[in-house]
């Protein structure tokens, strides 16, 4: 006898409709079809066991799984529940009636019990587009799928109840979730805020000015000077996730694997931070499956990396080219896959290896050569896409003990998003432009030009202060995000200047003082 389930593959965040087709003839052998990998051809294993041991007994035969399109390849150990149930109805314990309005996936133990797994979102998703009445998952993927509205969605504990549901022995209510409610509940709970630093104002300043405009920054000062502790911080005054750039977070981290237990959708943006061993393949993405890498997973949010020197540079440099196109392809011999990746780049490092250059409290045991070299680990290519470096001063004791409680992110992000929707109305003719950081050359002459006298001043600038020619569009992107700050129509003076003091790195004359 013939019976078909169907469930969905995941290819990017794009999930394609499975047909899982299974035969029952006489003989004694099992086939299975359709470019399984091996979790996949696995799974007779755990289905002969798990329905077993919840009472059913499969007739002997010789048993063919099909699994279209066959073309594709298929993995993961999701395809147990659609092959277990198809097996069932094969052989006659399932009724085959209503088999075919609902898509199901899940992993089976060798108890029966349904275990979670990556990519539901995205199926979902598929689901609904392809006018399916119901998706029948795991229970503690039920809120994740649940996400998705005009559509039934069943979340089972373990196979007796898949089997009772398709026979309709038993009648199971649907999974409602109120999205839009949670998701805004959600939006402001932010564990750190900025009232808990204490000074470092100059330092503050810089990520208002960074987080208004979107620009990537780079912190720069010794050990304990609150670097880390700033940029923790930063995701606290962006502007909140819309619905649309929520739903797309949430469906990366779902086919990362990377969403906790009855979660529904991403409400704060993403702030990842990882080590500094991180292999190359680990950020952009694309092990064995073609997982999201750390690029992907801080999409609509903040990649920190901490220590930058210390990072590989070819673990570096591959962040160059995902920095412009805000999109990564990975291509393998198996498969190519496209992830979004728009974040802001923050990053912090020691002025040198020992940490304590121009550091009033400590004696830098470095040599004007030893600096150089640690700072060049950092090529120029990359350091052109910062388009802001400040400079972290340590503070003392007197300092700490005697600056008020700092201004809190709340009032800051009010700042932030005034200024954001400046920009909003500026570039909404512009497909993909949102902020200042995202400005072409074109959009800089035409919104951010200065008047003659600011011309004069960043004319000056470059010359005395030995700045590189890179740096004149980054000082005119982060002046035009000083200006919406402050509500001007164009850029003045005063906003170049401030500007000029976000150039650091670029001044040739870096290594040779103090901070």
């Amino acid at each position: 006898m013939l019976a078909k389930t169907y469930t969905a593959a995941v290819n990017g965040l794009e999930a394609t409709t499975i047909t899982v087709e299974v035969n029952i003839t006489r003989g004694m052998q099992f086939h299975m079809t359709g470019l399984p990998d091996t979790a996949v051809k696995e799974s007779y294993d755990r289905i002969m066991a798990a329905t077993s041991n919840i009472g059913f007994k499969i007739s002997l035969g010789s048993l063919t799984v099909n699994l279209s399109p066959a073309d594709l390849k298929k993995e993961g150990s999701g395809f147990d529940l659609p092959i277990a149930i198809g097996i069932l109805a094969a052989d006659g314990k399932v009724e085959m009636g209503r088999l075919g309005g609902y898509m199901m996936v899940g992993e089976l133990g060798l108890d029966g019990a349904l275990k979670p797994v990556r990519a539901v979102l995205p199926i979902a998703i598929r689901a609904r587009k392809e006018h399916y009445k119901g998706l029948i998952v795991p229970k503690e993927n039920i809120r994740e799928a649940a996400v998705v509205n005009n559509l039934e969605v069943y979340g089972m504990e373990n196979l007796a109840d898949v089997v009772a549901f398709m026979n309709g022995s038993t009648i199971y209510e649907p999974m409602v979730v109120d999205t839009r409610k949670e998701f805004y509940e959600r939006q402001y709970s932010f564990d750190l805020d900025f009232a808990d630093v204490k000074g470092q104002e100059g330092v503050k300043r810089a990520l208002e000015v960074a987080a208004s405009g979107g620009h990537n920054v780079i912190l720069i000062g010794p050990p304990g000077s609150g670097k880390s502790m700033m940029a923790k911080r930063l995701p606290s005054i962006l502007p909140p996730l819309t619905l649309a750039e929520s739903l797309e977070t949430t469906q990366i981290h779902s086919v990362a694997g990377k969403l906790g237990k009855n979660t529904s959708l991403i409400s704060i943006r993403p702030f990842r931070s990882p080590h500094h061993s991180i292999s190359q393949v680990a950020m952009t993405g694309g092990t064995s499956r073609a997982t999201p890498g750390e690029v992907s997973l801080a999409h609509n949010g903040v990649l920190y990396l901490d220590e930058l020197p210390e990072f590989s540079k070819s673990t570096l440099e591959v962040l160059r080219q995902p920095l412009e196109d805000r999109r990564i392809t990975i291509s393998r011999a198996q498969y190519t896959v496209e992830y979004p990746c728009s974040f802001m780049f923050v990053a912090s490092m020691n002025p040198c290896p020992c940490g304590y250059y121009g550091d009033p409290t400590h004696n830098c045991v470095c040599t004007p050569g030893q600096i150089q070299r640690y700072t060049s680990r950092i090529s120029g290519p990359l350091m052109d896409r910062f388009d802001i470096q400040v400079e972290c001063s340590a503070l003392s004791y007197d300092d700490l003990s005697k600056a008020p409680t700092g201004e809190p992110s709340s009032v800051i992000r009010e700042r932030v998003l005034k200024a954001r929707q400046i920009q909003e109305h500026r570039f909404q003719g512009q497909k993909g432009i949102h902020c200042n950081a995202q400005m072409t050359e074109r959009m800089i002459h035409q919104y951010a030009e200065p008047d003659e006298s600011s011309l004069d001043l960043l004319r000056m600038a470059m010359e005395r202060l030995k700045l590189s020619a890179r740096a004149y569009n980054r000082i005119l992107k982060v002046a035009r995000t000083i200006a919406d700050l402050e509500g001007s129509e164009k850029v003045q003076s005063q906003h170049i200047a401030e500007a000029v003091g976000y150039r650091n790195l670029d001044r040739g004359d870096w290594a040779e003082r103090g901070i």
